[in-house]
């Protein structure tokens, strides 16, 4: 792998290295006190008389003590972890990544929350509801809905949730479009649409990506990306999202997601018939709502252990998508100026400690991307993509030529 001195310039390397001192503490702050708060409130009788609390307000009622309680849990849950979100908005701010005013911000976490609490307390009148009509049996009926649900959302998804943040509209009649569906057409692969959405209005950040399942499957293109990326990496960018979409790895990951969250139901089931868990958590019997703390320290804790293998997956996933961009573009030039591109302007950690890529990682480091791409044009027969040095061009940088 050519060393990070042969792909970015000082100056780039030393802002990656200054962003990061500042965000890594951030980013495992955010983390701790999203294992942390849920153990706290699960395995102590503190979430338990949270719930009792919150569904007393209503009467006291089940269905009220699972709705009201789990409103109760994510509400404390996120103004714990806010102070953290704030923080990290304001050093993207100084860092010029951020675009949001403090009230769209608001706004941003107002609607997060409010789809959170929706979800969770439906999932737990439903869990609940499930236990007491079928106390010997509700898990098998709970791993089925929670593994559907997974299913739903991610068909759902593009079309109910990501319109209340953003706005799609069709990528504008032009040359990039043209060029765009050129290689959707010769990759055969079925799309509903490519979409460009108004990321600028939060951040100068570039992405793209692809969503939805059968009808709703679309690749979306941030306007920041057609911004601030010339014409064929924006191009490269949409051959990585098609190779996304040939290979269904949003179907294959939402079946995943779901054998994944079937089995977290049934070792949580597990878990709940030991009777020293209970008592710690305060509850004398699963049934009881205000067992729901306990419910979700279980998910939580389950979902951290099995964390580093669905990333490790993601970051395999990603790392053919980008060989089929490879493949479809057969230009590792251009796929090199992207990843560089795209970690300039993203203000990138260059150099991602193991544990960091084990632990945060859903794509490959930058430097192991530009390697793929530079091994696949030896393979092929190509040559090797230019390396520095560089121009700094307004939209990002440049690799002269030699």
């Amino acid at each position: 792998m050519p060393g990070l001195e042969a792909e970015f310039t000082p100056e780039q390397i030393d802002r990656s290295r200054a962003r990061k001192r500042e965000t890594v503490p951030l980013r495992y702050a955010s983390a701790s006190l999203g294992l942390v708060v849920p153990a706290v409130l699960g395995f102590t009788p503190l979430g338990a008389a949270l719930v009792r609390a919150a569904g007393r307000i209503a009467g006291g009622g089940w269905i009220a003590t699972a709705v009201l309680g789990a409103i109760a849990l994510l509400l404390v849950m996120y103004l714990l972890a806010l102070p953290v979100s704030a923080r990290m908005e304001v050093v993207n701010r100084r860092w010029g990544l951020s675009m949001r005013s403090w009230r769209l911000f608001a706004a941003d976490a107002a609607k997060g929350f409010a789809i959170g609490a929706v979800l969770f307390a439906g999932a737990a009148v439903g869990l609940y509801g499930l236990m007491r009509a079928l106390p010997g049996s509700w898990w098998t009926y709970a791993a089925a809905g929670a593994a559907g649900l997974v299913f739903l959302l991610s068909f759902l998804l593009p079309v109910v949730v990501e319109p209340l943040f953003n706005r799609f509209t069709p990528l504008p009649d032009g040359p990039l479009r043209r060029q765009l569906m050129s290689l959707v057409d010769a990759s055969g692969v079925r799309v509903r649409d490519i979409l460009l959405t108004d990321a600028s209005r939060r951040t100068t950040a570039t992405n793209a990506y692809v969503s939805g399942i059968g009808r709703t499957r679309r690749v979306v293109v941030w306007d920041t990306t057609v911004e601030r990326a010339a014409p064929e990496e924006v191009a490269a960018v949409a051959a990585h999202e098609l190779g996304h979409a040939a290979r269904r790895d949003v179907l294959i990951g939402t079946l995943v997601g779901s054998l994944g969250t079937a089995a977290t139901v049934c070792l949580i089931a597990a878990a709940l018939r030991w009777g020293p868990l209970l008592h710690a958590a305060g509850v004398s019997r699963p049934a009881d709502p205000r067992s729901l703390g306990l419910v979700l320290a279980l998910a939580t804790a389950i979902g951290a252990a099995g964390g580093p293998v669905r990333l490790a997956f993601s970051r395999r996933v990603e790392a053919r998508a980008d060989t089929y961009a490879l493949g479809l573009t057969r230009a590792p030039e251009t796929v090199v100026a992207m990843q560089r591109r795209l970690a300039v302007l993203n203000l990138a950690d260059l150099e991602p400690h193991p544990l960091a890529v084990l632990l945060f990682g859903s794509h490959p480091p930058t430097l192991a991307r530009i390697a793929q791409a530079r091994a696949w044009a030896a393979t092929h027969g190509l040559p090797d993509p230019p390396r520095l040095p560089w121009t700094e061009h307004p939209s990002g940088p440049t690799v002269e030529a030699p």
